[in-house]
């Protein structure tokens, strides 16, 4: 009777869904790496804009290629709870020293922007 306890115990604790150490797991936070350029930058630049006018909207890009040197990537990649949440390309091709075009992802803004009118406080005219 011992030895078929013991053989159902060991059978069983290999079954992950039965296993009680599978059912806590540690927490894993969430690991944004690259650039995290939004679709408001991407939305400013403008064909012909220099190097140093992409980099001030956008940022020092994560990778240049050594072989393409007419191209930027702005690679930017989420882990949440160890799995890859996002994963977005944003790519900009120069000639020379002007920008030509965009191809790529951009990311949506963490809050709205208000639009150019309504940055000052609304005012309530009172009628006299």
């Amino acid at each position: 009777m011992r030895v078929l306890i013991i053989a159902a115990a060991i059978v069983l604790s290999g079954c992950s869904s039965l296993n009680p150490m599978s059912w806590f797991t540690p927490y894993q936070m969430d690991i944004p790496q690259g650039n995290y350029v939004t679709q408001d930058a991407v939305a400013k630049l403008k064909p012909g804009m220099t190097h140093k006018q992409v980099q001030f909207l956008l940022g020092t890009p994560l990778l240049t290629d050594a072989f393409h040197g007419n191209r930027w990537d702005y690679k930017y990649r989420l882990v949440r709870a160890g799995k890859p949440a996002e994963d977005k390309l944003l790519t900009v091709y120069f000639e020379g020293d002007a920008m030509t075009r965009v191809e790529g992802e951009a990311l949506p803004a963490e809050r709205a922007i208000l639009p150019a009118d309504a940055s000052a406080p609304a005012q309530a005219t009172k009628a006299q």
